[in-house]
């Protein structure tokens, strides 16, 4: 069953209701002790209007597009109504951010209006990001901006249809307010459109909860969220078993963080607050895609110089960070090497996982010594600039009957930025008659090789100059390319014509520009 009406879903309260929090809102940030959540109402805004929604996210609640895009489901989504059913909060949690610990952070622009029980039984927090401040907002004024709220918008969505473990994203709603950011921080600020997203998850619980309790040693609220989480969220372990949980944790991140490396994304700001529980890829600020294959990418320029999160760091910096979850869980795990073993989960899972998705990319199921044989072309991808996404997509398009060097690499020439000299090309002819020899090897012959390939490898990923684009004409009242985003990114795997423009590789002027090669954390 579905309506367009928010008030006529079936809400709940569970969080609120289970853990102890500051039951009484009031103004002012400040330190929230003994508590895991504060009570905190959004802030009105001007004229809230809905400019994108995502039919898919909504049906996870139940709920059906709005038929007035500034009726009352705008009210609610903008922060000018809390309906009965909901009770308002803000997450308390702490954090290492670029490796330092910094103490308590929190829910600084976001809140959960509640807990919606969708048709299906489960459960989803409906959070709002850029709803005004909360108790932890430190100097904020808890606002977002049109530019960054349609990249989160739009990549939770994308992610979701690539098949990423993700946070969704229900609406994108204009608040009709200017707010002040220095995108860049380097002193020259200006006014932007204001908008909030609307943000969907089973919990929105990260890494950090768990630390701000064992940082403060607050054991017994670690106890009580410990458990709250895993009753909600990971019923079939049993009861106090917080190794188990644990090691399940190391497992989902792992595979997260696996397919971040098969599509190509980069999430730029990998703090342990910005660690989902459940595995899911959270709060995307200064995300980015490789364009050429980068090791090094890192899409934040506050990150620019140490490159602590660049895209080959990932798998590394999620063992990290779950090293520190492990710390503040010893309060409830005595035993060492069991919370030991739980982190050698992480580092098998993500091995494995990323080995099997890697040679699926290639169409070929993992065999022993296989590895190198992928490592040795992810080299001749960095060694000259290809295109990461149509580099796969030339690879398979490759007739591997062919004898000639020229027809080998003829399929690959769209993903080369600029031409590749001489012995680039014979190392890159020789790997392919490599892999041609090993692909006849696999089931299938040489069309279920493609069509194995076309499941896994994207045609389509939201490269930062496309959303560049669609954000400067949403900003000067366009919403045609947001929408066109959206569309695309529910089919990332098809090759429509429709959407052909959208394959290519990134244009020149791009390479550099603010806003698609280099993000801060407020974009």
């Amino acid at each position: 069953m579905t309506t367009t009406e928010l008030d006529a879903l079936r809400w709940d309260d569970a969080f609120v209701r289970t853990l102890p929090g500051e039951p009484v809102a009031r103004p002012g940030s400040r330190q929230v002790m003994a508590a895991s959540w504060a009570r905190v109402a959004p802030t009105p805004v001007a004229a809230p209007r809905i400019l994108a929604w995502s039919d898919e996210a909504a049906a996870l609640l139940g709920l059906a597009r709005p038929l007035d895009a500034e009726g009352a489901t705008a009210q609610v989504l903008g922060g000018n109504q809390v309906l009965p059913a909901m009770q308002p909060f803000a997450l308390g949690y702490g954090g290492h951010q670029f490796g330092t610990w910094a103490g308590q952070l929190g829910d600084g622009r976001a809140l959960t209006l509640g807990e919606v029980i969708g048709p299906d039984g489960r459960s989803w927090e409906v959070q709002l990001k850029g709803a005004g401040p909360t108790p932890y907002s430190r100097r904020s004024d808890g606002r977002a901006v049109l530019r960054s709220s349609i990249r989160e918008f739009l990549c939770s969505e994308a992610m979701h249809h690539l098949g990423v473990p993700t946070t969704r994203a229900l609406a994108l709603t204009a608040t009709g307010d200017e707010v002040v950011r220095d995108m860049f921080y380097d002193g020259r600020p200006r006014a932007e459109p204001g908008a909030i997203v609307t943000r969907l998850a089973p919990t929105f619980v990260r890494f950090g909860n768990f630390e701000l309790h064992g940082w403060r040693d607050e054991h017994e609220l670690l106890r009580a969220l410990a458990d709250h989480v895993m009753a909600r969220h990971f019923p079939q372990l049993a009861a106090g078993d917080y190794a188990a949980w644990f090691a399940e944790v190391c497992r989902r991140t792992a595979v997260m963080v696996a397919h971040w490396m098969r599509v190509g994304f980069v999430h730029g700001v990998m703090n342990t607050d910005n660690m989902s529980i459940l595995g899911l890829t959270l709060d995307y600020g200064p995300y980015g895609w490789l364009d050429t294959f980068d090791p090094d990418f890192t899409p934040n320029t506050t990150d620019a110089a140490n490159g602590r999160y660049r895209f080959g760091n990932q798998p590394g910096i999620a063992q990290w960070n779950l090293a520190h979850l492990a710390r503040a869980l010893v309060p409830l795990v005595s035993d060492g090497a069991a919370l030991s073993a739980a982190l050698d989960t992480y580092k098998q899972t993500f091995e494995a996982t990323y080995r099997t998705m890697m040679l699926e990319k290639l169409g070929l199921t993992w065999t022993a010594g296989d590895d190198p044989f992928l490592v040795e072309l992810l080299a001749i991808f960095a060694a000259a600039e290809t295109d990461y996404t149509i580099g796969f997509h030339g690879l398979a398009a490759i007739d591997l009957t062919a004898t000639s060097d020229d027809a080998l690499l003829a399929p690959m020439r769209p993903a080369f930025y600029g031409e590749p000299d001489r012995d680039h090309r014979a190392r890159l002819a020789a790997w392919i008659r490599r892999y041609a020899e090993r692909a006849t090897r696999e089931p299938g012959g040489v069309e279920e090789r493609r069509a194995r390939m076309g499941r896994v490898n994207p045609v389509i990923v939201l490269r930062n100059y496309l959303v560049h684009q669609a954000i400067d004409r949403a900003e000067a009242g366009d919403l045609a390319p947001v929408e066109r985003l959206l569309a695309a990114a529910r089919r990332p795997y098809a090759a429509d014509d429709e959407y052909a423009d959208l394959v290519a590789q990134r244009p020149d002027w791009a390479r550099r520009a603010a806003g698609c090669s280099a993000l801060s954390c407020s974009s």
